[in-house]
């Protein structure tokens, strides 16, 4: 019998409360995973807090990427069997010890990629697959500004930035999340706490700016964002953990010609297509050591309350992993 961990309603980490799932049993085109660990992401506090749309009127599970082993399989289902160790990313529903889900959001893990550290990435590596590929084609000499440098998705892009052969800028909070992302791939990085971003931009650029900006944090960088773009440059914006910057209008892209996009996950993640394509990129970076994957938290299922108030609190450092 299974349990899993859900918001009772929406509000602070305190919502969250464990309820119990009995038999999870997969219905035609579905599986059934056993998890062996799940990812936690701001996306999950996002949703907690009602700041994304909730699917149902309480008790949400929460929780948007994990692995496992697959324990059984619905009709119709033939490119993964009981067995197989498989990793997926999708709004919801994670933070439970089995869940059956649509076969078509699940990937083989290569044997060489523990299950944890699939857990860990294939929300934030998938992320980062699409903004530097889909939202904006990194090409080598591209100088990059990457905001929350130090962050799971932001030790990951900094390597495979690396690998692309783009000049790389990240920010962070203090001098020990500086020295992480620095060595992380990044080239130079900003204390934002105490340094002009723009500024610092500039002077790194010889006042060129950036050609493309990425941003996660929302209401605290994203001034500093446009304010670091060169002509014609492209205003990533993909998260808020922040808060949500509302000093905005369109005039502001005016500066600069700027070109600005705000893509989301799940608007890829569901094309089969493009899903494979990328995890076996993700997968091929990790194994081939471009990307070297950082769990710096780990919680066991039941304590996700504590691992979301030590994300809120940037507190953490690279990924934090639930334990089952």
């Amino acid at each position: 019998m299974g349990y899993a961990m859900a918001a009772r309603t929406r509000g602070d980490a305190d919502v969250i409360h464990r309820i119990e799932i009995g038999e999870v049993t997969p219905a035609a085109g579905e599986v059934v995973i056993e998890h062996e660990a799940i990812g936690v992401n701001f996306i999950d506090i996002y949703i907690r807090t009602g700041a994304y749309p909730w699917p149902v009127e309480n008790d949400l599970i929460l929780g948007s990427e994990g692995a496992g082993v697959i324990t059984a399989v619905g009709e119709g289902v033939t490119h993964v069997a009981v067995g197989d160790r498989v990793g997926y990313t999708l709004p919801n529903g994670a933070y439970a010890t089995h869940r059956a889900i649509d076969a078509n959001m699940v990937v083989k893990i290569p044997d060489a990629i523990p299950s944890d550290v699939a857990a860990a990435i294939m929300l934030k590596g998938l992320t980062v697959a699409y903004l530097l590929h889909d939202s904006y084609a990194i090409k080598e000499g591209d100088k990059v500004l990457f905001h929350a440098a130090a962050g799971g998705v932001g030790l990951l892009a900094g390597q495979w930035l690396k690998s692309l052969g783009a000049t790389t800028i990240g920010t962070a909070g203090g001098a020990e999340k500086c020295a992480l992302a620095a060595a992380h791939g990044y080239d130079h990085v900003i204390d934002y706490k105490s340094q002009d971003v723009a500024g610092q931009v500039m002077d790194i650029t010889g006042g060129a700016g950036v050609d493309v900006a990425y941003d996660s944090v929302g209401k605290d960088t994203f001034a500093s964002t446009l304010g670091s773009l060169k002509r014609h440059g492209t205003a990533v914006a993909f998260g808020q953990s922040s808060g949500a910057y509302t000093d905005f209008a369109i005039g502001d892209l005016a500066k600069g010609s700027f070109y600005l996009t705000r893509p989301t996950l799940f608007h890829f993640s569901t094309v089969r297509p493009w899903l494979e394509a990328a995890s076996e990129k993700l997968f091929a970076k990790v194994m081939d050591g471009s990307l070297t994957v950082n769990i710096n938290q780990r919680f066991p299922l039941e304590q996700a309350a504590d691992a979301h108030r030590a994300l809120a609190a940037r507190q953490t450092t690279g990924c934090t992993v639930l334990t089952v």
